[in-house]
């Protein structure tokens, strides 16, 4: 070690590792550094060189120019049509409103469009959103000539000395209106301008499209660079754990609580290698490296960065079991910084401190970056160089990497030269077998819970820390942390749940026997009312538990903000303790991987967990006994306590949680609080009550509620932990300037979960079943039929539709055949159609009621709206992005919905005193 510079040298002459690599994007305009480098370097050199680092913030503060770079975001945000939501956020519910642009596949013709434009393809999941949202008139590859053009040819006059200044600080890099935004610019002013609602609704959307996540978000404007775990807080991962002795299983978690070793690339001033494209390399496997990371060889990728250098990505690999397709053996985290290090010195002593690794790509070490790096003397993360011999300085390279290797403790195998002319592949391979090397243990393990303590201990804002969030976190949590036995529970806290209401519902359900059931019970029906009155009276003697009484105080919060973070943070709680559960042999994995590949909505694997939807019905039971009381006089109206439940609940639903329509434990409509919700609905919307109703029915794992959520940004449950039973409505939101076109001002979309799983008898099944299909077909303006290719039109939506044809009210249906695991070109296949319409004549003939007319209307909607979808994934999960088909296909099924309520189904629109009725009736 007393002579390491030839061995350095050695390895500079002898490496081959390459790959051919494009100049990087922009070298960053401003320095800066922490003074403790500075100091420490003059300490041991003697150099009377100064650097201005400031007050600790990450941007130059030279007090000569705080308008440029303060007004740099404000411009860009002016450009895109976003200044207007910096006091008042844009909303979630906002953002998912049905317009006209729903009706189209539009590009975008100004900058203005580019938010929305990439709203709406990240709504449906399309994994071309960073791209395709970008595309303007003017072509690319001749901008760049024609800005370099005007550039040389443009004498600039800069007027009277005295005016200098002025003509300078009006002089503005922003890209013109008819050039492209960099995606990075366009993701970050987004998010500047969205609640931590609609942050965490993209970050998840874009965890599925395979997209790396912002982690620390940069703002220019005020240097208060915001680490963002709330709005990482709803992406779940489910992978393959292998442990050292026995079998290995599947593990699910939340990102934010898994703890995995984190590795980071940083660049330090000028690279021509891109990080990017080395991560992307470094997380893929095979010959078709993952775009995770946007790096400049994509579409508009090398357009340069206004308000995004300092973003901090981070993205994740997690092993499916399968030992080819898996590139480390365990999750790794992966975080890139983008712009220089210098520039952004408190990100990248942030990702030091969390990082069991650093790489740094620099083609330059000079006395600068060596008292940069000098600071870190100390740090317990491993530093490797990855350099370019062709741009870089070669013998002042080596003569500040040996000086570096007692500071940073670095030796040879810590420095790559990565040549343009020999192979990346094998570069890369290079790279991850180092990554597998720093695993071993003992490797240091860190949860993005952990690096939002590094973050506040360093300085830096953390969107959790807000006072509205806390207050709901400890509220939820004092819930939460009581549910370790979800059986117990129900059975000690949600009371009215138990077998009181299974007999009421039970009661309730021979009361209102429909005409098409055949003869009425044979108890009197006095008898059955007076059994009723009783079971309410029981339920009606346990007053709410405490968990129950601190879920009403929560949702009662005089906050909308607060309610909802004490919403999320419920379903994030009790989600975790759902999590906790035996997971399948290896066996049973490869089975269902080859089963349920994108099928999010597979049957259930363990008893119900605990939800949201719980407390909600446990409100619910409250009211439906109170109320009942008070019809058959044995309760004073001015002793009620729970009159106001059904406005809490419509709160609930109009902030996008879905309610529910259908108790799915017993399959009962809790008649009195539904229609009490649908009234103060009523109130609430006053003129704008006008409503479609769109329901999904279909057997399970047909990915319906997948579906749903896809096509209107909806939040139904999918998967096989926490599909609930029964059925749940959300209401979407129509734009007021659309809503006299399309016909109505808001859509009721319903999802039908699995039904009651213990029905006795085959034939006691098909009845429960059909109930629910009759009461969603009746209740619903358009139908969505879901199915398998491999499976038969349920009998149970046969029979309904044989029941509302006595009604005179029939729906119109669209049948949908999700392939899957075909991953294929979308469209409608003709040999589907013969299937479904001999599947549908085969399974009604043995209806009793079956008549040749009904098999004629039920059949002529299927030769008109007969859709195909391809496969959910492109690739095998959890690696796997949501297939561009999928996404294509799903958009025009929703086009093709709203023109048919645009076009022909406007008369059968329901205001919801009309549908009150409707609910009474069914």
């Amino acid at each position: 070690m007393a002579s390491p510079g030839p061995e350095v040298e050695l390895l500079v002459r002898g490496h081959s590792d390459l790959g051919e690599v494009a100049p990087e994007i922009k070298a960053s305009g401003g320095r800066t550094a922490l003074a403790i480098a500075d100091l420490e370097w003059r300490e041991m050199e003697g150099d009377d060189c100064e650097f201005h680092y400031g007050d600790g913030s990450n941007e130059a503060q030279d007090n000569d120019f705080p308008a440029v770079e303060r007004s740099r975001l404000q411009e860009m945000l002016s450009l895109l049509g976003l200044e207007t939501y910096q006091v008042q956020k844009l909303s979630l519910p906002e953002s998912l409103q049905i317009s006209f642009d729903s009706l189209k596949n539009w590009a975008p013709q100004v900058p203005k469009d580019l938010p929305w434009n990439f709203l709406r393809k990240l709504q449906a999941l399309n994994a071309e959103a960073r791209s395709t949202t970008m595309v303007l008139d003017t072509p690319l590859d001749a901008r760049p000539a024609e800005k370099e053009s005007r550039l040389e040819e443009e004498a600039v006059d800069w007027g009277p000395a005295e005016d200098l200044a002025a003509d300078i600080y009006s002089f503005s890099e922003l890209p013109a209106p008819e050039a492209p935004v960099n995606p990075l610019d366009l993701l970050c002013a987004l998010l500047l301008s969205s609640d931590g609602f609609l942050q965490q609704e993209i970050l998840l959307r874009m965890a599925l499209c395979q997209f790396a996540l912002p982690l620390v978000l940069p703002d220019s404007d005020s240097h208060q660079h915001t680490f963002l775990l709330w709005a990482l807080r709803g992406v779940v991962r489910t992978w393959w754990t292998q442990p050292p002795r026995g079998a290995g299983g599947l593990q699910e978690d939340g990102v934010v609580l898994s703890r995995m070793p984190a590795f980071a690339f940083v660049r330090m001033e000028v690279s021509s290698n891109s990080k990017s494209q080395l991560l992307n390399a470094v997380l893929g496997a095979g010959p078709r490296p993952r775009d995770c990371f946007w790096h400049r060889d994509l579409t508009l990728g090398a357009g340069p960065r206004e308000i995004a250098d300092g973003l901090v990505e981070i993205s994740w690999f997690f092993p499916s079991g399968g030992e080819d397709a898996d590139v480390f053996a365990e999750p790794v985290a992966f975080l890139n910084l983008r712009g220089d290090l210098g520039s952004h010195w408190l990100q990248f002593k942030l990702l030091a401190e969390v990082s069991a690794a650093v790489f740094i790509l620099t083609d330059n070490i000079s006395r600068k970056e060596y008292k940069l790096l000098y600071s870190m003397k100390g740090s317990a993360a491993k530093f490797y160089f990855v350099l370019s011999p062709y741009r870089g300085k070669r013998n002042s390279n080596l003569r500040f990497l040996n000086k570096l290797i007692p500071v940073l403790k670095i030796d040879c195998s810590h420095v790559l030269v990565k040549v343009s002319s020999t192979d990346g592949e094998g570069f890369v391979r290079r790279v991850q077998a180092i990554v597998r090397d720093v695993l071993r243990p003992p490797c240091r393990r860190v949860s993005v819970e952990d690096m939002a303590s590094a973050a506040r201990r360093l300085g830096l804002k953390v969107d959790e820390d807000c006072g509205e969030c806390q207050k709901a976190k400890d509220r939820a949590e004092r819930i939460t942390r009581r549910v370790k036995d979800p059986e117990g529970y129900r059975r000690d806290e949600l009371r009215l749940q138990g077998e009181p209401w299974r007999k009421a519902a039970q009661v309730e359900k021979e009361l209102g026997r429909p005409p098409w059931a055949g003869d009425p019970a044979e108890r009197p029906r006095a008898e059955l009312r007076a059994r009723l009155l009783e079971l309410r009276l029981q339920q009606h003697r346990h007053p709410p538990a405490a968990g129950v009484q601190e879920f009403v105080a929560g949702v009662s919060s005089a906050s909308p903000g607060e309610r909802q973070y004490f919403l999320r943070w419920m379903e994030l709680g009790l989600a975790r303790v759902a999590q906790r559960r035996p997971r399948p042999p290896p066996e049973a994995l490869l089975s269902l991987r080859a089963k349920r590949c994108g099928a999010p909505d597979g049957p259930p694997e363990r008893p119900d967990p605990v939800g949201v939807e719980h407390f909600v019905r446990e409100m619910a039971q409250c009211f439906e006994a109170e109320s009942h009381l008070v019809e058959a006089g044995r309760l004073p109206a001015a002793q009620r306590r729970f009159a106001h439940f059904p406005g809490l609940a419509l709160e609930l639903l109009l902030q996008g949680q879905p309610l529910e329509l259908v108790d799915g434990s017993v399959l009962s409509v809790p008649l009195r609080w539904v229609t009490g919700l649908l009234k103060e609905l009523h109130l609430r919307l006053e003129r704008r009550a006008r409503l479609v109703v769109l329901a999904a029915l279909g057997a399970p794992a047909t990915g319906k509620s997948t579906l749903l959520n896809t096509m209107f940004g909806l939040r139904f449950a999918t998967g096989r932990s926490c599909r609930p039973r029964g059925a749940f409505m959300q209401l979407v939101g129509v734009a007021e300037g659309f809503s006299q076109d399309l016909g109505c001002d808001h859509i009721l979309v319903i999802d039908s979960g699995g039904l009651i799983g213990a029905a006795p008898t085959a034939g006691e099944r098909l009845e429960l079943e059909t109930s629910l299909a009759t009461l969603l077909m009746g209740l619903s303006t358009v139908t969505v039929v879901s199915l398998a290719e491999a499976r038969d039109v349920p009998l149970a939506v046969l029979h309904a539709f044989l029941r509302l044809e006595e009604t005179g009210h029939l729906p119109s249906f669209q049948f949908v055949f999700q392939n899957l695991q075909d991953t294929l070109a979308p469209g409608p296949r003709p040999r589907d159609r013969r299937p479904l319409l001999e599947q549908m004549g085969g399974a009604e003939r043995p209806g009793a009621s079956a008549r040749t007319s009904a098999h004629r209307a039920f059949c002529d909607p299927a030769r008109q709206h007969v859709w195909h979808i391809p496969g959910l994934w492109q690739g095998a999960p959890p690696m796997a992005s949501v297939s561009r088909g999928y996404s294509e296909a799903v958009l025009e099924l929703k086009r093709c919905l709203l023109e048919n309520i645009r076009n022909g189904l406007s008369n059968q629109n329901k205001n919801i005193q009309q549908l009150i009725e409707v609910v009474r009736r069914l």
